[in-house]
Order: structure tokens, then sequence, then C-alpha cells
């Protein structure tokens, strides 16, 4: 479905102002989408899992957990899978975060993934420069990403930044020298790509930044050690098909939450390269840029 007609349809949430600067920039913004009342609910739960988080001693199906992480002092980079692990996730990624999906990517959504991203000031929670429809490249670049702060974002703990318009410009190798999987853009790239221009988002908690599979985004280091928490729920338009494996295979994954499935596939001409066979596993993007998973490689340290 293009932009045109995306936006032909009734919204359900945004404004129309919105989701043209959307489809312009490539990311958007909403202030205070959730209340105080259920962010409390979220956040309790969140400390469910950080606390059960405290008895591993390294990273599972479950716990993404940055080196230094003990029982004392507890580094959770991100739960994986959240909406597997407790109804209020399902609950989150099925209610007015799909009704905001819808319009962007039009009346037929598909649910892709969720996670629940921590920013911990030890070392390990910088993001660097890259884009995600590498990581699941699909028939069309509908596929996008919400992200709810479920506590206050500014530049001392974190915040996200995104480079406008980068989504409407080329599709980066995400690959270091050697050809190993880094998932974040090469020096090279990052010097001739002008992140100057990027856009961080300091918003307050109930807030939701949107971004495409293609734009370009990072985040810096966090100053801070309150463990910034961030819920990210990804969907896509219903006619748009992935043609790799899911980095991470989970209940609902593919399930249609509004609209009805697609009779057609839509197809983008334009080419979008292609990652590992995540069919054997993949941990996060943490691990990936980190070089945790390929002691040779070379990371990408050029991130804001």
């Amino acid at each position: 479905m293009t932009p045109e007609t995306v936006l032909s349809h009734p919204a359900r949430v945004l404004s129309q102002r919105q989701r043209e600067s959307y489809f312009s920039d490539g990311y958007v913004v909403v202030e205070s989408l959730l209340g105080p009342a259920e962010l409390a609910d979220i956040l309790t739960v969140v400390d469910h899992f950080l606390a059960l988080s405290r008895r591993e001693t390294r990273s599972g199906e479950v716990f993404d957990l940055a080196p230094g992480h003990s029982a004392d002092a507890p580094r959770l980079r991100r739960l994986r899978r959240p909406h597997q692990h407790h109804p209020l996730f399902w609950e989150i990624a099925t209610g007015v975060l799909a009704d905001v999906a819808a319009d962007l990517v039009g009346p037929d959504v598909v649910f892709h993934h969720s996670k629940l991203n921590f920013k911990w000031n030890d070392g390990h929670d910088q993001v660097d420069w890259h884009q995600d429809i590498q990581f699941y490249p699909h028939t069309n670049y509908s596929p996008l990403t919400v992200g709810l702060l479920l506590r206050d974002m500014t530049l001392a703990n974190g915040a996200l930044g995104f480079v406008p318009g980068s989504h409407a410009g080329e599709l980066f190798d995400q690959y270091d020298k050697q050809g190993h999987w880094k998932g974040c853009l090469n020096t090279r790239d990052v010097e001739r790509l002008d992140v100057t221009k990027a856009a961080y988002i300091e918003a307050g908690a109930g807030a939701i930044t949107v971004h495409n599979c293609r734009t370009v985004h990072g985040s810096p280091p966090s100053r801070n050690a309150d463990g910034r928490p961030l819920l990210l729920n990804a969907y896509a338009s219903a006619d748009a098909f992935p043609y790799t494996p899911h980095p991470e295979p989970a209940p609902h994954v593919g399930e249609v939450i509004r609209g009805q499935p697609a009779k057609w596939a839509h197809h983008d001409p334009r080419p979008c390269p292609i990652p590992p066979d995540w069919s054997s596993g993949y941990t996060s993007i943490f691990a990936a840029q980190a070089g945790e998973d390929d002691p040779d490689g070379e990371r990408d340290l050029r991130s804001a």
C-alpha cells in the first residue's frame, strides 16, 4: 500500500499532519498517548521481570544480559519477546499502538515482534546508527516500530535519534569488512551520511516514537543509572511478506491484528540486503554491535 493510499483512509489516533510528517521524515513523535495509571501497571510488570533477571547469570531465551550483570546490580539489556511472557504486553501490542500502526501502514496490520530495551550507564547501552529492515526483509517497506516511553527520555539517558528523510535514501550494508554481521552502518557510510542533522527525541513517559524500517536511527550511551526502559513493538501492512527467517520467532508473529489478511502481496521494486540466516538463533542488536557473537569483528564506534 502506497503512502497516498494509506493517507486516504480515515485516521484512528494520529492527526493527518502527524501521518504526513511520518511519511516525510521517516518518524513521528506523539506525546502523552498513555496515562500515569496505565504506565504504573506496566512498570509493575517490568519490575517483576527485572527481579527475575537477578537469578540469571547468562543471556538466554528470555533475558539478554549485559556484561557485569549480577544479582546485586542487574543489567538487563533486553527482555526478549515480552508479549510472549506476560499478557499485559500483548494487550498493549494489540491496543492503541496497533491503531497507530494502522494510521501509517493501512487498515490491515500484522504483528511482527516486540522487545523491551533498557539503558543503564554501564558502557554497554550505546546503539550505533542502523536501519531495521536489513534484519528482516519484506516485500515492501511498510514495517515500522512503535516505541513506548515507560519513563521520561532525555539526552542524559540515551535519547533515540533519527536522521530525518533517511528512509527515502539508500539502504546501507550492515556487515563489517570481514563479512561479519554487525547490525549497524560502517564508519565510511556514517561519515557520508549527515548524522549531524539527527533529531534526538526528548519526551515524557507515555509518549511514543514511530519510525519506518528504512529510517537511520541510534542512541547514545546513558549517563544515568536508572535503567531507562523502552517498550518496542513492530508492525507491518498485511500485504508485506517476509522472505527471510524471522530473527525472533514467537507466538502471534504474522498475526493479523487489524483489518483483514492480504489477498495480494505488495512488492516494492527497491532491493534490500539480506541478513544472516537467523534460523539458528539471534541474540540482540546489543550483542551484535558489541561483537559478543563475533570477537574478531570490528565495531563501528561512530554512533552519536
